[in-house]
């Protein structure tokens, strides 16, 4: 940046104080009524702006994990809107691109300034009462974190009274890939349509939204909370009782955001007004809720979801119904809440009164018939007469403004009134900012108290929404038992229910210690990574103490979910759609326990067919002998074999049937492997044209001959392997089958006669 002269004003000094804390954002200065930009940075925003630069100065931040992996992870858990980093620290290029980044100062990441910070703002002498006082790197990040949001927000942070730590071990570990793979709340696009949030968000508060988007992304692992969760639900649906609760809540709107604002000072009167609403509904939502039973969740909201009558009856009395947006201007307080603000006020507003009988008086006493009494904000009370009777005027008319048509002129009397009238609007004014200010002190008093009520809300919102989703979609309690593994029976997708035109065939899937392991073919579209998909997100929403879609589930603990589906390169990143399977499936086998579901599919078609099959085997292996509850999709036909040298794997298959030359998906699953994959078909389906069909359907003969030439010169060693193109070969033709069937010890010579006229006619 460059510098100003030496001998800097206190104004410039000030300026370049503020500049050197945030180096990377353009720095707006107030000056009077006015912004302006200075330096290198009056350059830069004149390029943006396509403005000319003045010459007597130059004129934007308006002042206001273990590894990286698991980094990531949390920061698409959280997706913040701001990010704050050393200057030295680089980022995967994925991040390094946010918009939000801010890069500050190597020497405000500094461990003691953090804990002056932190303490400062909790008012303790130090951080071993909220237990992360040997948290060094937590802390730093805590302080920077409270420092910039006092920088720029200008205040003390009261609302800001605690700070705690998250034990890992207390939820499910769910990496950015897995977290992406799953949409959790945004979709592969990167919008929110067809998501688990978008299907499951009913709540009817803004807060409750947030929440419960974060009780999705942080699923938990501590049974009892989850089992509270779970008793909330059930008893909510009990008689309905969400319903009417639901309906009281819909008038509550946000208030964790509006005190958030009040305690920042910069609530409007709006806020206000909604604040008041809000505390009009806690005595109806107290009795709704002292109508269902004990027993959960719920006995731990019931104490923060009461009346606070003085705060209510204080806000009932100080706000007009429908105040302004703003207070500048006044006419928020209501008539009769302060007897000084409404004296004011009535020598302001009686102000017209007096003007009609002084405009009667003074026609009376010149004989000007056209004589007019006004105001305007620039030049005050005058009296206005046409230009034609200007001249007529007395002697004690003082002129005061020229217009085209008339002239305006002020008179001594008019000239006293317009003082005092003009004052006692400002005194007005102003006592009516005192007491709004008072209000929001009143409110900051109880701040902590409300704080806790509004989280009680959001909880319970989010409880009334797991309550109707399960009554209307018809999802069950999960059973959450200690021993590892889950079985659900009749499961369903959450989302492609939803959204599908078609009835969703639900299916079972069972992972225990015994069957850890589900090898899974079938055909392409036959369903297998809906399957996959719905077994997690099952697991996930019952992590989360919601119900599932499902006829039963039991679910056993999970620490972690992994999921390697579907493909997607990285090209910023300078990796491959191969590369980043393989990087997902790196961190899979080095992490994953045998309390972690993992959903592998297709692992390998990245590459060559050997080297694919290869990783698919070798991953396989790896994660059976780790015993982790693994869903492995492949179309890999010799994947099928690993059920007979590994423990506890076993194969399944998506069925799917022929009518002539259409093919139909069951989406059903069964035991065993698949026998074909249906490609040529589904690429028919896709709109392949017809003659690279039917050129792939002679090649595929082609390779099949030649596969079986092969096999013919092989050691019986090697033939006895299954091969691959067994999965991908054509149906076989309805010639070779009935030939297959046919019992030809058992048939006559007219019937053999018969059937090769029959066989004949097929060719």
């Amino acid at each position: 940046m460059s510098q100003a002269s030496p001998a800097h004003t206190p104004m410039i000094a000030q300026y370049m104080k503020i500049k050197r804390e945030h180096p990377e954002v353009l720095l707006f200065y107030r000056m009077g009524d006015f912004y302006e930009l200075f330096f290198d940075d009056a350059k830069r925003a004149a390029a943006l702006l396509d403005i000319t630069l003045t010459q007597r100065g130059q004129s934007v931040s308006v002042l206001e994990v273990d590894s990286e992996a698991e980094m990531l992870a949390e920061l698409t858990r959280l997706s913040p809107a701001e990010l704050l980093i050393p200057e030295s620290l680089t980022l995967p290029d994925a991040w390094s691109q946010t918009r939000g980044l801010r890069r500050q100062g190597e020497w405000l990441f500094d461990l003691q300034s953090a804990n002056r910070s932190l303490c400062d703002q909790f008012e303790v002498q130090d951080l071993r009462g909220f237990g992360c006082a040997h948290l060094n790197t937590a802390l730093v990040a805590a302080g920077v974190l409270i420092d910039y949001a006092r920088d720029t927000q200008r205040s003390r942070l009261p609302h800001v009274t605690a700070i705690s730590v998250e034990n890992r071990d207390d939820a499910v570990v769910i990496d950015a890939a897995s977290r992406r793979n799953l949409e959790i709340d945004i979709n592969l696009g990167g919008g929110t349509d067809n998501t688990l949030a978008s299907v499951l968000d009913t709540c009817t508060t803004a807060m409750g939204s947030r929440l419960l988007k974060r009780w999705l992304n942080r699923p938990l692992r501590q049974r009892d909370v989850i089992q509270g969760r779970q008793a909330g639900v059930a008893l909510l649906s009990l008689d309905a009782n969400y319903l009417a609760i639901r309906e009281t809540l819909s008038d509550v709107g946000d208030v964790e955001r509006i005190l958030a604002r009040v305690a920042l000072y910069s609530a409007r009167p709006r806020d206000l007004a909604r604040l008041r609403d809000a505390l009009a509904t806690l005595p109806t939502l107290e009795q709704q809720l002292g109508q269902v039973e004990n027993g959960s969740l719920l006995d731990s909201l019931r104490p923060h979801i009461r009346p606070y009558p003085e705060i209510a009856d204080t806000l009932q009395r100080a706000l007009i119904d429908n105040p302004p947006v703003v207070i500048r201007d006044g006419g928020v307080i209501a008539q009769g809440y302060d007897a000084e603000l409404d004296e004011h006020r009535g020598l302001a507003e009686n102000a017209g009164d007096y003007l009609v009988q002084l405009e009667q008086r003074e026609r009376e006493r010149t004989g000007l018939a056209n004589l007019k009494v006004g105001y305007n904000r620039v030049h005050g009370y005058f009296i206005e007469l046409p230009r034609a009777q200007a001249q007529q005027a007395p002697a004690d008319y003082i002129r005061r403004q020229t217009l085209k048509n008339a002239e305006r002129f002020i008179i001594p009397e008019l000239k006293e009134f317009e003082d005092k009238a003009l004052s006692a609007k400002s005194r007005a004014l102003t006592r009516e900012k005192w007491l709004y200010d008072q209000l929001l002190n009143e409110l900051n008093v109880e701040l902590n108290a409300l704080q806790r009520t509004s989280q009680a809300l959001a909880e319970l919102d989010v409880l009334c929404a797991f309550a109707e989703r399960a009554e209307a979609l018809n999802w069950v309690r999960p059973t959450l038992v200690e021993a590892t593994g889950l079985t659900i029976h009749a499961g369903r997708h959450p989302v492609v229910e939803q959204v599908s035109d078609h009835p969703f065939v639900p299916n079972d899937v069972t992972l225990t210690p015994e069957q850890h392991m589900l090898i899974i073919t079938g055909p392409n579209m036959g369903g297998k990574s809906t399957y996959m998909r719905q077994t997690a997100l099952i697991a996930l929403l019952a992590h989360s103490g919601s119900f599932v879609p499902a006829d039963a589930a039991e679910i056993g603990p999970v620490d972690r979910i992994f999921t390697r589906i579907g493909s997607s390169d990285d090209l910023a990143g300078g990796r491959s759609t191969f590369m980043v399977e393989m990087t997902e499936t790196a961190n899979i086998l080095h992490n994953a326990t045998e309390h972690s579901l993992v959903l592998m599919d297709e692992i390998g078609r990245g590459t060559s067919t050997f080297d694919g099959l290869s990783l698919a085997w070798a991953s396989a292996e790896h994660l059976a002998s780790a015993r982790a509850l693994t869903l492995f999709a492949t179309h890999y036909f010799e994947m099928t074999g690993l059920p007979d040298q590994a423990d506890g794997v076993a194969n399944i298959h998506l069925t799917a049937t022929e009518h002539g030359d259409n093919i139909v998906f069951m989406h059903r699953i069964e035991s065993g492997p698949a026998s074909q994959s249906y490609g040529l078909q589904v690429a028919q389906l896709a709109g392949v044209p017809s003659q690279v069909i039917q050129r792939a359907r002679e090649k595929l003969v082609a390779l099949e001959q030649r596969d079986v030439e092969e096999q013919r010169h092989m050691p019986l060693s090697h033939t006895a392997a299954p091969q691959q193109n067994d999965l991908f070969a054509s149906a076989p033709h309805p010639v070779v089958e009935a030939l297959e069937n046919a019992d030809v010890d058992g048939l006559s010579p007219r019937e053999a006669l018969s059937l090769l006229y029959q066989w004949r006619e097929l060719l």
